[in-house]
């Protein structure tokens, strides 16, 4: 069963919510972050970026950039650009997205629950990445920035959350990249006991993103209860900040891929491959083709986009890996005729968002840059939550969650 509990944040004021919050600090580079916080000493950046203060060039990892988060959030602190509040709540989040809002709950999550496999996964995290953010954490003592959990629909959560949206909110703006976000205080008692119940009568907690700072805030709290010889578990450490979703709101969006190169292959060669696992049809040069269907593929070749479906006997409906697109996309097309064999590491390949639009794999591949793209149709809700209740893995670059997350309207120190 789920535990969670509230937590007193730090929060920014209300005139200033909008300079303070920020992009997640794994969705752009150093760079983008130096020009987004351009004239903006109140941006989250520089504390979740902190290499933005130092010359161009700087290792993002250098111990000085650890030490610059940590000075810097005692700054903001200081200055009164992060407030602790009174008391602990719950706090409701809610996004907008193409006239579309999802609601969050902001909870304090259980790091034994990440530990014993109640939080459950569906990626495999990297050492190196888990690494980063764990001393990121050890230097702030704080989640700076929240993880996005998904839980199973709860209509008890969900009239409570009606209850506060009817009430005017602490925050309420729309960020630059034109998403709605909206924050309210969930202050009363009874209120409070009934999430921690309902919670508490769930069978699990599912990481929609962020893995590697649900991975890094683990490990920080277990680290410090073991360092702490009078540990009782109820400490501050023991829990993370986690936004919780009902996962009937949630929309994966399609995960698309580009390659450098057909494997030596022509065109010819390579649709004449494809149609063995394939029914290859050309769709034409008009506009791009976005699959409509599990199984279906859209595939952009020397100005041209083609449907791809799956052959009868090239996937397994019964199996939860077996069955996913990019699973087939990677056996079938990937390994078998582009000899890409690991994801993660192949530089032959990248990967791009569809927030982006497949425009953007038709201007990679008209522009030289690439020389094929491939669009998949997105993975539900409903099969992401089955792989990680059977205790399977994804294959990389699987989801893809719009809107993210804003970092910045509540932090929690441990």
């Amino acid at each position: 069963m789920a535990t969670i509990r509230p937590f007193a944040g730090l929060r920014p004021p209300q005139a200033i919510v909008e300079q303070v919050a920020s992009r997640p600090y794994d969705v752009l580079n150093s760079e983008e972050a130096r020009r987004e916080a351009a004239g903006n000493e109140k941006s989250l950046y520089h504390i979740i970026k902190p290499e933005i203060d130092f010359p161009i060039g700087t290792d993002e990892h250098d111990p000085r950039v650890y030490a610059k988060a940590t000075e810097n959030f005692v700054k903001f602190q200081a200055n009164g650009w992060l407030v602790p509040d009174e008391r602990a709540y719950y706090y409701i989040y809610a996004q907008t997205m193409n006239g579309k809002t999802q609601y969050g709950l902001v909870v304090g999550a259980y790091v034994p629950d990440y530990l014993n496999g109640v939080i459950k996964k569906h990626e495999l995290t990297r050492r190196d990445k888990e690494e980063d953010r764990m001393k990121h954490v050890r230097a702030t003592n704080a989640n700076m920035e929240p993880v996005f959990f998904a839980y199973p629909d709860n209509a008890v959560l969900d009239e409570i959350v009606r209850t506060y949206a009817a009430k005017s909110p602490v925050y309420d703006f729309v960020a630059p990249d034109g998403f709605g976000h909206t924050f309210w205080l969930v202050d009363d008692a009874a209120d409070m006991q009934r999430i921690t119940q309902e919670f508490a009568a769930m069978p699990a907690l599912y990481i929609a993103d962020g893995h590697h700072r649900s991975a890094a805030a683990a490990l920080v709290g277990a680290e410090k209860a073991k360092q702490n010889p009078n540990h009782r578990g109820d400490e501050e450490y023991n829990y993370f900040m986690a936004v919780c979703f009902p996962a009937g709101q949630l929309t994966i969006i399609d995960y698309n891929r580009v390659v450098k190169d057909l494997n030596g292959l022509t065109d010819e060669a390579f649709l004449a491959a494809l149609s063995t696992d394939f029914v290859v049809e050309t769709v034409g040069t008009d506009k791009p083709y976005k699959p409509d269907r599990l199984h279906n593929f859209g595939l952009y070749l020397s100005g041209v986009w083609y449907s791809l479906t799956a052959k009868e006997g090239t996937y397994d409906d019964n199996d939860p890996i077996g069955v996913l697109d990019v699973t087939i996309s990677s056996d079938r097309i990937l390994d078998k005729l582009l000899g890409i064999k690991d994801l993660r590491s192949d530089k032959r390949i990248d990967f791009v968002g569809g927030i982006r639009g497949l425009e953007e794999l038709q201007r990679r591949v008209d522009s030289g840059e690439m020389r094929v793209a491939l669009a998949l149709y997105p993975v539900s809700m409903k099969q992401l939550m089955n792989i990680a209740d059977t205790g399977n893995i994804m294959p990389p670059k699987t989801t893809w969650f719009e809107p993210k997350l804003r970092s910045g309207l509540v932090v929690h120190k441990i």
